[in-house]
């Protein structure tokens, strides 16, 4: 049992995670295992991205005490916030969407869904999260922009190549 003056700090640290972080994802968890549990907080810590559990009722009043309508995010069951990912904003979704494919139970049941979140200061329906989930990684999209700004020298250069073998011969 939590007393009045821990609820109160749990409050705050909310406030400042929702405040603070690049973007939050709010998720529903069931049947997480604990070694599934110790590889995924891993991994989001790698991506400087914290995993929260917290009572729904204290996220709510973070939420509504930052000026929104927590009633705007279904929270049934066990929820979660996944939050921060530094220069990253689509950290956290991406991470949270791709353990929700990875972590399925015996009947092929999710593990873990996104509800909902906070992007940009504005809070999103799960629908909005989702797409934001999808996004590729930064470094992932400077990969592709590099293929596409290499991809017209690379097929000149093949051009010429197969013109100086036409012209050799």
């Amino acid at each position: 049992m939590q007393t009045k003056q821990q609820k109160i700090e749990i409050v705050k640290k909310l406030e400042d995670a929702f405040k603070n972080a690049a973007s939050t994802v709010f998720v529903h968890f069931k049947g997480v295992n604990i070694k599934e549990e110790t590889e995924m907080r891993r991994d989001l810590r790698q991506a400087n991205v914290k995993y929260t559990v917290a009572k729904k009722t204290l996220i709510k009043r973070a939420l509504e005490a930052l000026g929104h309508k927590a009633d705007d995010v279904p929270m049934d069951g066990e929820v979660a916030i996944a939050h921060g990912g530094g220069d990253d904003v689509t950290a956290a979704a991406r991470l949270m969407h791709e353990y929700g494919k990875k972590f399925l139970g015996p009947a092929k049941e999710v593990k873990i869904s996104i509800i909902g979140g906070l992007f940009e200061g504005k809070l999103v329906d799960q629908a909005m999260m989702q797409s934001i989930a999808l996004i590729p990684s930064m470094q992932g999209l400077r990969g592709m922009f590099a293929n596409i700004i290499n991809s017209p020298r690379q097929r000149f250069a093949i051009a010429m190549s197969e013109v100086a073998k036409t012209k050799s011969a």
